[in-house]
């Protein structure tokens, strides 16, 4: 599965590991995935969404039914 937050759409980033002589590799920067479940009160069940740690603190200050009426909007199945 992807690591792409659902929330933030954070997907990973591309750079190098640089190495004591100064040799580069690729390498990639995976954003931190959670799974985590979310109460709805109005629709009174939980919804489970694959949210970044930077997602986590939008749905604290925003509230999750403002979060998930914008995924909604996207097309996004919750």
């Amino acid at each position: 599965m992807s690591h792409i937050c659902q929330v933030t759409g954070k997907k990973p980033a591309f750079g190098n590991n640089v190495s004591h002589s100064n040799r580069r590799t690729r390498r990639r920067f995976d954003p931190n995935i959670q799974n985590k479940r979310y109460w709805l009160p109005g629709e009174g069940r939980h919804v489970k969404l694959r949210v970044s740690t930077k997602g986590m603190k939008v749905i604290d200050a925003r509230g999750i039914e403002r979060v998930v009426a914008g995924l909604r909007a996207r097309g996004e199945k919750v």
